[in-house]
């Protein structure tokens, strides 16, 4: 049998380097805000040849120079994503013929607006879903288990999660221009309810190795518990990963992000079960002794 509570130590260490640089750019940079959230209007149109950003911006800014251009990204094979201010059918068909005008006939992939009322409670209603989620599983698994420390622990994997996708996202936002937008809560939502399901197989494990009594040999339970519940992880999880990697290398450019958040945090709460939520279950058994007595 591995010891692995033994590792503690070390877990903590690798999650805190891949953490801090995370919340540093957090608090730096912040996440870079899409429309969803914002409010703007995405503009992506596929040319029949190649066409530079540069030209492309400058076009923009020629023809309609009232709106204000955020970002010009390409998502393929002269294919231009084009993300600005808000704008009317007037000012888009201004575009529209200065495009072709210039460049030929393309085709348009897709066009939305978004208000900025509509993404102010778009990102309400996100934080408001984000609190009760995690109210609701400190209740239910402190209920369950009739401890509330096991739903403690199982919050604090997911924060540890939820940190890891923050982070990696906010610096591909400040480095790479992407943006967070609905799809990206989609799948941290998605993200939190993964890393739970696996917790909660492993606190199930120990719960019946020890018939309730957690107050010895907490250790011996846990490590045995990690290790009998670790290639049912392993397995459940590499299936996932293994979809979610031909997704982001097959899969259309509009998902491509979406899919990373996916594979990040499931990466990320494969690891959170055993080496984040079990360890941190020792410490505030520790810490429940303690101000018991």
């Amino acid at each position: 049998m591995i010891k692995l509570l033994a590792y503690t130590k070390y877990y903590f260490i690798f999650s805190a380097l891949i953490i801090i640089p995370g919340l540093v750019s957090l608090g730096l940079y912040g996440l870079l805000a899409g429309i969803d959230f914002v409010g703007g209007t995405t503009y992506e149109v596929k040319f029949n040849k190649f066409v530079s950003n540069e030209e492309i911006a400058r076009l923009v800014g020629e023809s309609v120079p009232e709106v204000a251009l955020n970002s010009v990204v390409s998502t393929g094979e002269s294919q231009i994503l084009l993300r600005m201010s808000p704008i009317s059918d007037d000012q888009r068909l201004k575009l529209r013929d200065a495009l072709k005008a210039g460049y030929g006939d393309f085709t348009e992939l897709e066009f939305e607006t978004v208000g900025a009322t509509l993404g102010r409670e778009l990102l309400e209603k996100t934080l408001i879903a984000a609190a009760i989620a995690l109210i609701a599983i400190i209740i239910f698994l402190a209920w369950a288990f009739k401890n509330i420390v096991f739903g403690l622990s199982a919050v604090v994997a997911m924060l540890h999660d939820t940190l890891v996708i923050l982070g990696i996202f906010s610096l591909l936002g400040h480095f790479y221009s992407v943006e967070v937008d609905a799809l990206f809560v989609a799948a941290l939502l998605t993200i939190l309810s993964f890393s739970v399901h696996d917790t909660v197989v492993v606190f199930d494990r120990i719960r019946e190795r020890t018939h309730g009594d957690f107050t010895s040999n907490f250790d011996q339970v846990a490590n045995r518990a990690l290790n009998e519940t670790m290639v049912r992880s392993l397995n459940n999880s590499l299936a996932i990963i293994f979809m979610l990697l031909a997704l982001l290398i097959l899969g259309g450019a509009s998902l491509k992000f979406f899919v990373l958040a996916l594979l990040v945090g499931s990466i990320s709460g494969t690891y959170s079960s055993p080496c984040i939520a079990v360890p941190m279950l020792r410490i505030f058994f520790k810490l429940q002794r303690k101000y018991a007595h």
